[in-house]
């Protein structure tokens, strides 16, 4: 079999004095481990705050420009229910998608105790990252951003300010189906607008003058567009790399499968939980992820 260069660096990596657990730093104390997950990063934080301007953008020019100055209630009443529920479950599913932890290993766990307790037999191998001083369970990768390992990373989203992976690939995946909604329905209400404003008299079909909302209504046009394409990309390949069972960063590299198969169901139940429920949609569920397996570490 031919060494890849992914095999040569286990290779490194399974040699005892590769290890050196003398040199890693405990892990916290259990009581530490409670607290708000959050990455400091300045570019994650901004393009965050950016998300949630444009969908308030979104909800104004709905809202203001739109529905408010129509004469049809019924259609202004539904429409606007419809549009600020889906807006608040995308904006509920960012929030729980960028400061929930996605997985990530203790840091500094390399230590000699640990080692010991993981009781390898002989011919086990445990995998050490050297930037966080971890032992790595198998599938997890080091995020260079959050500086640490996740389990089943598949990438680092920006737009969360945060990685995504064992444990919050569920919100993720529902922030980008949400956003593709409210702006599906977005570009259908304003396609239906123009051709409203078209028949009447520009100044009674909103509350702005006719240049005003002509540019309202054309910057709304283009986010929704642009972010339809961008989402919908998006949630087709989580979904897809969920049903195979393989993150982003493993089809990048093509790693060797080394985990069992599984059904795309099981597959779509262990990221949103079992049984089937209305609470795969909710961004407020948490999913059953189970215990942690000790020997995960072990291979």
């Amino acid at each position: 079999m031919m060494i890849t260069p992914i095999h040569r660096f286990r290779d490194i990596e399974r040699r005892p004095e590769y290890l050196q657990p003398d040199k890693c730093v405990p892990p916290p104390s259990q009581s530490s481990l409670g607290t708000m997950w959050f990455i400091r990063d300045g570019c994650g934080i901004a393009c965050a705050v950016v998300t949630w301007m444009l969908v308030f953008y979104a909800d104004f020019v709905v809202l203001l420009v739109m529905l408010v100055p129509s004469r049809d209630y019924i259609y202004s009443v539904i429409n606007g229910i419809l549009f600020n529920m889906l807006a608040f479950l995308a904006l509920a599913s960012h929030f729980r998608a960028m400061l929930s932890d996605p997985g990530a290993v203790p840091k500094g766990n390399a230590t000699k105790e640990f080692i010991e307790s993981l009781q390898l037999k002989p011919g086990q191998v445990v995998y050490k990252c050297p930037k966080c001083c971890s032992i790595k369970p198998d599938r997890a990768h080091h995020c260079s951003v959050c500086k640490r390992c996740i389990r089943k990373m598949d990438h680092h989203c920006p737009w969360v300010n945060n990685c995504v992976g064992e444990n919050n690939q569920k919100y993720f995946v529902l922030f980008t189906m949400y956003i593709a909604l409210i702006s599906m329905h977005a570009l259908i209400m304003v396609g239906f607008h123009f051709l409203y404003c078209f028949e009447e008299d520009w100044t009674k079909c909103s509350s702005f003058s006719p240049p005003t909302t002509v540019i309202l209504l054309i910057l709304l046009c283009f986010e929704a567009l642009l972010f339809l394409i961008f989402t919908s990309v998006m949630f087709g390949t989580q979904v897809h790399s969920i049903c195979t069972d393989e993150t982003g960063i493993e089809q990048l590299k093509k790693e060797e499968r080394r985990w069992a198969k599984k059904t795309k169901w099981m597959n779509m139940k262990a990221v949103f939980g079992h049984p089937f429920s209305i609470a795969w949609l909710s961004p407020f569920a948490t999913p059953d992820q189970g215990k942690a397996d000790p020997y995960q570490y072990v291979v």
